[in-house]
C-alpha cells in the first residue's frame, strides 16, 4: 500500500475528515467574491427562474417531480414501484408491489413519528413534510386503488408497466447507444452536444465488468460516428464508471485494481482520442477518490495520449477534497503537458456516505452536512477552476440557476468562446439551460443515460430519491409559492445559520449522551493503513492463568499456532482443576459504587482503543481474523465496556457472587469482553474461560480490564480446556452463575451439570447455534442481494453464529442470481489474513477443517460452486451446495458453506414455516421491495435478529441487541437492556408453604397447551444509524409454569408473570418432578420451595429434549418471560432517506 506523492497527502484521511467550519472559511475567502458580485449572482439568478417560469413549460420530470414530489406518499411510492418493477419477471410479484405501493399498508404507524425509518420510503413519504394529499383529491394512488377493484389486477399491471417504462423514456436517453444518438439529434440541432453514459450498477463479478467494457467500447465506436466537429469540445463524448469495470474497485485490492483495471480504461481512453471525443472517467464514493487519482496517474501519461484534449474526470462539490483533488489534478495536467477536461457536480452519494461514516464511527464525515455549504463549495470550485483554464476544460454541470449565474459573472460573460461549458442531466433543467444557450451562446453538454430501462431506472430513482430533499432547486422552480428571490438567496449569506438535518447525528454521538460510538479505523486511507500496519507488528506476549495473589499455575507452556500459517504465536500455561479451585477460593465481588465500576469499564474502552495495534496483531495470527473482521470485534468490544457502564452506573442492585463466563474463539475478544464487563458492571467476581484455540487475545485483555482499575480478585483468567476448566467451573457450588457462548450441545452438557452440582435456579445465560436463513424474492436488486449473501456467508470463514446457512430464492430469479453468486464468489481472495487483500482467512483448526471438509466431501455431487483455497493452513474452499429446503441441512456447518433451494412465490408461507420447524432461532435475512410482505413475514418467523434489505451480520451493541430463542439460546440479548439485570442478585421471592398433595399431570399438559393469551408485545426504537431501522419487540415467550408451593405462592407467582408481560400456568399441586421432561412448551419453571426439590425439578429440566428451560427460584426478570426480538432495516435500498429528506 502506497502513500503516494503530495497529492496523495492532501487526500489523506486529515483532510477526508477536516472540520467543516474551518474549510468552509477556506473556500469563503478563496472565493473572494465581494458584496456587490455576489448581490450581483443572485438578482440575475431571480431574473433567470422568473424567465423560466414565465417562458417555457416544465418538462414532464420536472413536473412529475413537482406533483408526486417526495414530500407526497404517491411520489416516493412511484419511485418505489419505479425501482423494482421492470426487473421482477413473474406477474403475481408484480401484483403484489403493485398493491402494496398503491395501497400502503398502515404497519408500523403506531409506532409514532420516530417510524419514520420503517422499511422504505413508500410507507411514510407522509412525514417527510407533513403535507398530507386532500381526500377529497384522492390523486394517483387512490385513482389507482378504484382501478384495481374495477378494471381486476391484468388491465392494471399492464397500465403501471407502460407508466414505468414512459417514465423510463424520461430519465433514459434510449435502451441502445444507436437509438440514443437518433434521439440526440433534435437537442443537437438546438445547440447541444452530449455525453453518453452506460450508467448501471457497480460491477459485482468478473463477467459484469468484462461486459461493461464491451457497452463502453461499441459505445465509442458509435459515438465516433457522431464526432463530426473539430474539437473534442464540441464532439459528443462518453462517462465511464471504474467500478462497473472492476469488480473489486476498492483499496484493499489496489493490486489487482492497477495490474487489471489501469490496461481496460488506457484501451478506452485511446479509443475516444482516436476519435477525437471527450472520455469522462466519473465520480464514486469518497473511499475510493486516492484509488480513482492513482488510476488516472497511471493512464494520464501514456503516450498515445499527448495532444488530446479530451481526458476527463468528474469533480463532486459536496466532497471535503474536492479543492486538493483539483490542485491534484491540474498539478498532473502540468507535469505531463496535457489538458484535461474537469466536470464539477454537486455529488449523488451523499445519503449513503453519511450512514457509512456513521456505521463505521470515523472521525467525522467526509462530505459538507448542508446543501448550503455544498453550494458555497461549488461557487468556491468554479471560481478556482475558471482560474485553471490553461490546463483544464471546465464543465460545470447544474441545475440551479445560482450556480449558473454565478459562473457567467466570474467568467466575465465570455459567450461562445468561453473556455469552459455547462452540462446538465437528460430530462431535466432543460428551461434554464435554453435560456442561456440562447441568451450568452455558452456550451452546453447533456448528459444522458443510456441503458435497458429495467437495468437503468432502478439505480437512476435511487440516485434522484438520494438527492431529491424539498430544497433541491429542480422541486422549487415548479413551486410557485416559492419566490424565485428565495431560491436564488445567497449561499455565502445563508452559510451562518446553515445546519445539517436536525436527525444527522455525528458519528460518535450516534447513542446519544453517555455512550461514546467506538472509534473506528479508515481502511481506505492509506495514512491510517501505514500507523495500523506499524503498530500491529508488536510481539505477542504469552498467556497463563492470571490469578487474584498473582502467583503463577504449575505447568508446561503449549505453542498457539497461527491458523493460516501454522507459525506458533505464542504459548499458553493451561489452568487445571487446583488452579480452578484456587482461583474460586480467591474470588471476591467488585465492592466498588457502580458509578466508580462505570468509569473503570470506561478507562478500559478507552485502553482498548488506544492498543489497537497489539489488538489486531494478535486477532489476526492467533484467531485468524482479516483486517476487517479485527476492527469489527475491537469497535463490539469497546461497545460492550461502554454500553453495560450507561447501562449499569445508576443501578445499586447486589451482584450474584462469582460468575463463569466462557466464551468462544469466534469473538475471542468482544463476546470474551462482553460477558466480563457485564458481570463485572453488576459487581461480579469473574472466572473468565476463553476458548482453548484462542488465549491470547483473552489475556492481553485481562491485562488491559486490570490496568484500567478492575481489581484482580474481582476477575481472573483461566485458560484450559473444557475437560478441565469448563468441567470445574460448572460443578462448583460457589459458583452464582454461568455465562456461555458456543455449541448447543455443550450448552446442554453445562446446563446438566450446573443442575447437579449448584444452587437451584443458579443462571446459564447461553447463547448458541443457528441455522440461519435468508429469503430473496423476485423484487429484490439482484446486486444488493449478492451483496449480502456473499456477505453473511463467507465473510469470517462463515465461521460466525448468525451466518447464512440456508438462501431461499424465488425461482423466477434464481437462475441469474445463482449465477452472480457464482461470479462474486471467484471475486472473493482466500488466504492469511494478515494481508490487506484477503477476504476469505482459514477456519479455526485442524478439526474445524476436517469436519467441513468431510461434510462438502459427502455432499460433492451437489456443490454447485467452489473457490480455490491454499493448501497450507487450515483453509476450507468456499462453496455453494444446492439443497431441497432447510429440512436437508443435518446440522450446523461451522464455516464457508452455503446451500441454496428455490421456491416458488405461492409457496412463500410454506418456506416460513419450514423455516421455523427446524427450532432454531438466531438470525434471518430477507431481501424484498414489498413493504406488507415484510411486515407478514417478520410477524411469522421466531427468530432473535431479521434483517432486512441488508447482510444478517454483525449486531451493533444497544442498536441491535443480539441473540436466539428457541435451539439458539437461553435469553436476554447480549447488548441489550435485559442483559445486565441478569447478574445482579434477582429480588427475593415471598416464603411459600408446602403442597398437601400432586398434581394432576393430564390437567397440567391441558393447562399448558391452553395459557393466558398472551399480552400485545411492546416495541421500542433503537438508537442506530441514519437510513436504519432498529426495532426491539419483547413478546411473551409461551407458558410458564408456577409451581408454587402453595396456593398463596403460586398466586404471587401468576401475579409476577402477568406483571412481567408472561403467561402463567397455575399449578394445583406438586407434580412428580421427573414428568417436566415431557411437559410440552415450557417457558420456564418458578419454583420457591426448598433446594432437595429444586434441585429433582433443575435435573429434569436439563434432560428435556429442545430449548433449554429455566428454573427459577426468585422473581422472574422479563427476559425469562418473553422473546426479545429484533428487525432491523435498511431503508436506504430502494433510494432516499426520509430522515435526512425531512430534516
Amino acid at each position: 500500500m502506497t502513500q503516494g506523492g503530495p497529492a496523495m497527502t492532501a487526500l489523506d484521511s486529515t483532510a477526508k475528515f477536516a472540520s467543516e467550519g474551518p474549510l468552509l472559511d477556506r473556500l469563503v475567502r478563496d472565493a473572494a467574491l465581494s458584496p456587490d458580485i455576489r448581490a450581483r449572482i443572485s438578482g440575475r439568478a431571480a431574473s433567470l427562474i422568473r424567465r423560466i417560469r414565465s417562458e417555457s413549460k416544465p418538462t414532464m420530470m420536472e413536473l412529475m417531480l413537482a406533483e408526486y414530489g417526495l414530500s407526497t406518499r404517491e411520489g416516493v411510492a412511484l419511485m418505489c414501484l419505479a425501482e423494482a418493477m421492470l426487473r421482477v419477471p413473474d406477474r403475481a410479484t408484480i401484483d403484489a408491489l403493485i398493491e402494496d405501493k398503491i395501497a400502503p399498508s398502515d404497519w408500523g404507524r403506531h409506532l409514532g413519528d420516530s417510524s419514520s425509518s420503517l422499511v422504505n420510503a413508500s410507507t411514510w413519504a407522509l412525514m417527510l413534510t407533513g403535507r398530507v394529499l386532500d381526500d377529497s383529491k384522492p390523486g394517483l394512488a387512490g385513482t389507482l386503488r378504484g382501478a384495481i377493484r374495477r378494471l381486476g389486477e391484468p388491465v392494471i399491471r399492464t397500465a403501471v408497466t407502460r407508466a414505468m417504462r414512459e417514465m423510463g423514456r424520461q430519465f433514459v436517453l434510449g435502451q441502445t447507444i444507436d437509438a440514443a444518438l437518433e434521439r440526440a439529434k433534435g437537442q443537437e440541432a438546438k445547440g447541444y452536444t452530449y455525453s453518453y453514459d452506460m450508467l448501471g450498477e457497480a460491477a459485482m463479478t468478473a463477467h459484469d465488468a468484462a461486459r461493461y467494457a464491451e457497452e463502453y467500447r461499441k459505445a465509442i465506436a458509435a459515438i465516433a460516428g457522431a464526432c463530426r466537429h473539430g474539437s473534442v469540445a464540441k464532439n459528443p463524448g462518453i462517462s465511464i464508471k471504474l467500478s462497473a469495470l472492476h469488480p473489486r474497485y476498492e483499496v484493499a485490492q489496489e493490486a489487482r485494481v492497477m495490474a487489471e483495471l489501469v490496461p481496460v480504461v488506457r484501451d478506452l481512453a485511446r479509443q475516444a482520442r482516436a476519435a477525437n471525443m471527450g472520455l469522462n472517467i466519473d465520480a464514486e464514493e469518497q473511499d475510493r477518490l486516492a484509488l480513482s487519482l492513482k488510476v488516472i496517474e497511471a493512464v494520464l501519461p501514456d503516450p498515445d495520449l499527448a495532444g488530446w484534449d479530451g481526458f476527463g474526470v468528474v469533480v463532486q462539490a459536496y466532497g471535503k477534497r474536492a479543492s486538493a483533488m483539483i490542485d491534484a489534478l491540474h498539478a498532473l495536467a502540468v507535469q505531463h503537458d496535457r489538458r484535461i477536461m474537469l466536470r464539477l457536480v454537486k455529488g449523488a452519494y451523499w445519503d449513503t456516505e453519511m450512514k457509512r461514516a456513521q456505521v463505521e464511527g470515523l472521525p467525522d464525515f467526509p462530505l459538507f452536512t448542508s446543501k448550503t455549504a455544498t453550494d458555497v463549495s461549488y461557487v468556491a470550485l468554479a471560481k478556482k477552476l475558471l482560474g485553471m483554464t490553461d490546463r483544464i476544460y471546465p464543465q460545470f454541470a447544474t441545475h440551479n440557476a445560482h450556480s449558473v449565474a454565478a459562473v457567467l459573472e466570474m467568467a466575465g460573460n465570455l459567450g461562445g468562446g468561453a473556455p469552459f461549458e455547462f452540462q446538465r442531466l437528460h430530462g431535466m433543467g432543460e428551461r434554464l439551460h435554453d435560456i442561456v444557450l440562447k441568451d450568452q451562446g455558452t456550451a452546453c453538454r447533456i448528459y444522458a443515460p443510456v441503458g435497458a430501462h429495467q437495468d437503468l431506472l432502478a439505480y437512476l430513482v435511487r440516485r434522484l430519491l438520494e438527492n431529491g430533499a424539498n430544497s433541491s432547486f429542480v422541486n422549487q422552480i415548479v413551486d410557485e409559492a416559492v419566490t424565485p428571490e428565495e431560491i436564488a438567496r445567497d449561499p455565502f449569506d445563508a452559510l451562518a445559520e446553515a445546519r445539517a438535518p436536525a436527525a444527522l447525528l455525528a458519528p460518535d454521538a450516534l447513542y446519544g449522551p453517555g455512550r461514546v460510538n467506538a472509534q473506528g479505523f479508515d481502511l481506505s486511507a492509506a495514512d491510517r493503513l501505514e500507523v495500523i500496519f506499524a503498530a500491529r507488528g508488536a510481539g505477542v506476549p504469552d498467556a497463563a492463568p492470571i490469578l487474584a495473589d498473582g502467583q503463577s499455575a504449575p505447568g508446561a507452556p503449549e505453542p498457539v499456532t497461527n491458523p493460516a500459517t501454522g507459525q506458533v504465536v505464542g504459548r499458553v500455561t493451561q489452568a487445571d482443576a487446583a488452579t480452578v479451585a484456587q482461583a474460586i477460593a480467591a474470588a471476591r465481588p467488585w465492592g466498588a459504587p457502580a458509578p466508580e465500576r462505570a468509569r473503570v469499564l470506561r478507562q478500559a474502552a478507552d485502553l482498548y482503543e488506544a492498543e489497537f495495534g497489539p489488538i489486531f496483531g494478535i486477532l489476526a495470527r492467533e484467531a485468524g481474523k482479516t483486517l476487517n473482521d479485527a476492527v469489527a470485534e475491537l469497535r463490539e468490544a469497546v461497545d460492550f465496556l461502554r454500553y453495560y457502564a450507561q447501562q449499569g452506573e445508576a443501578q445499586e442492585g447486589a451482584p450474584r457472587g462469582i460468575i463463569a463466563a466462557i466464551s468462544p474463539w469466534n469473538f475471542p475478544l468482544a463476546i470474551f469482553t462482553g460477558q466480563v464487563a457485564a458481570a463485572l458492571m453488576a459487581g461480579n467476581a469473574v472466572l473468565a474461560k476463553p476458548a482453548e484455540q484462542t488465549p491470547l487475545i483473552a489475556a492481553h485483555a485481562v491485562r488491559l480490564l486490570h490496568r484500567a482499575g478492575v481489581p484482580r480478585a474481582a476477575l481472573q483468567l483461566l485458560p484450559g480446556d473444557g475437560g478441565t476448566v469448563g468441567a470445574a467451573l460448572t460443578r462448583d457450588g460457589r459458583v452464582g452463575g454461568v455465562v456461555f457462548t458456543g455449541g448447543t450441545d455443550t450448552a446442554r452438557l453445562i446446563a446438566a451439570s450446573m443442575a447437579d452440582h449448584m444452587a437451584p435456579g443458579t443462571p446459564l445465560v447461553a447463547e448458541t447455534g443457528g441455522l440461519n436463513a435468508m429469503i430473496v424474492d423476485s423484487t429484490a436488486l439482484p446486486e444488493q442481494a449478492v451483496r449480502d449473501i456473499v456477505a453473511s456467508s463467507f465473510r469470517s470463514a462463515g465461521q460466525r453464529c448468525s451466518a447464512l446457512r440456508c438462501l431461499y430464492l424465488q425461482e423466477d430469479v434464481a437462475e441469474p442470481v445463482i449465477a452472480m453468486i457464482r461470479g462474486a464468489m471467484d471475486e472473493l481472495r482466500v488466504g492469511d489474513p494478515w494481508d490487506l487483500a484477503t477476504d476469505v482467512g482459514p477456519v479455526i483448526d485442524a478439526e474445524a477443517q476436517a469436519g467441513i471438509l468431510a461434510y462438502l466431501d459427502q455432499h460433492r455431487d451437489r456443490i454447485l460452486h467452489q473457490v480455490a483455497a491454499p493448501a497450507t493452513g487450515f483453509f476450507v474452499p468456499p462453496s455453494l451446495i444446492r439443497v431441497d429446503g432447510i429440512a436437508a441441512l443435518e446440522r450446523e456447518v461451522f464455516g464457508p458453506v452455503l446451500h441454496v433451494a428455490t421456491y416458488k412465490a405461492r409457496d412463500l408461507d410454506r418456506v416460513v414455516a419450514d423455516i421455523n420447524a427446524r427450532g432454531y432461532g438466531l438470525t434471518f435475512g430477507l431481501h424484498t421491495r414489498i413493504d406488507s410482505r415484510v411486515q407478514e413475514i417478520t410477524q411469522a418467523i421466531h427468530v432473535g435478529n431479521i434483517y432486512v434489505n441488508r447482510n444478517q451480520v454483525g449486531a451493533t451493541v444497544g442498536s441491535q441487541p443480539f441473540g436466539g430463542e428457541g435451539l439458539s439460546g437461553t435469553g436476554p440479548k447480549a447488548g441489550g437492556p435485559l442483559y445486565l439485570p441478569r447478574f445482579h442478585a434477582p429480588a427475593q421471592a415471598p416464603a411459600a408453604t408446602a403442597w398437601t398433595g400432586p398434581d394432576s399431570m393430564a390437567r397440567l399438559r391441558d393447562a399448558l397447551s391452553a395459557p393466558p393469551a398472551p399480552p400485545a408485545a411492546t416495541e421500542q426504537l433503537m438508537p442506530g444509524p441514519t437510513g436504519e431501522l432498529n426495532r426491539l419487540q419483547t413478546l411473551a415467550r409461551g407458558p410458564v409454569l408456577c409451581l408454587g408451593p402453595g396456593p398463596d405462592a403460586v398466586a404471587a407467582q401468576v401475579a409476577a408473570v402477568t406483571q412481567g408481560g408472561g403467561q402463567p400456568v397455575a399449578a394445583q399441586g406438586l407434580p412428580d418432578a421427573a414428568a417436566l421432561t415431557d411437559l410440552p412448551d415450557l417457558a420456564c419453571v418458578l419454583w420457591w420451595g426448598d433446594a432437595a426439590t429444586g434441585r429433582d425439578l433443575a435435573q429434569a429440566l436439563a434432560r428435556r429434549e429442545g430449548p433449554l428451560v429455566a428454573l427459577v427460584t426468585a422473581l422472574p426478570d422479563r427476559a425469562h418471560l418473553c422473546h426479545e426480538r429484533h428487525l432491523c432495516v435498511d431503508t436506504t435500498a430502494a433510494g432516499g432517506n426520509a430522515a435526512l429528506l425531512a430534516g
